[in-house]
Order: structure tokens, then C-alpha cells, then sequence
């Protein structure tokens, strides 16, 4: 059991944090900004989880 609270008393990583800024900026983004890209709005949540890995 202690390994179990462990696992959920530790902190986040770091990643939740970099997932939440790279999906703000994809938010922020215009459309045209978008399109010359070429990414649609379902694509934020695969894109911002690529961006926080890095």
C-alpha cells in the first residue's frame, strides 16, 4: 500500500504544466494563423501532448 501512496501523494510532473502553456498557445493562435499551419482545432490536445514531451 505505501507504494500506492506514494504514487498519488507525489507531485505532477512537469509535462502537465508544459501541456497546459503548448495548449493556451494553440488556443491563442488566429485562424488564418491555423490554417497556414494547417491544424484544426481537434488536433490541440494531440499536438499540445507532442509539445510537452519535447
Amino acid at each position: 500500500m505505501g507504494f500506492f501512496t506514494e504514487m498519488f501523494a507525489r507531485p505532477r510532473p512537469q509535462e502537465h504544466l508544459r501541456y497546459r502553456a503548448a495548449l493556451a498557445l494553440l488556443n491563442a493562435m488566429s485562424n488564418a494563423d491555423r490554417a497556414d499551419i494547417g491544424i484544426k482545432p481537434a488536433d490541440f490536445p494531440r499536438i499540445a501532448r507532442e509539445m510537452s514531451i519535447r
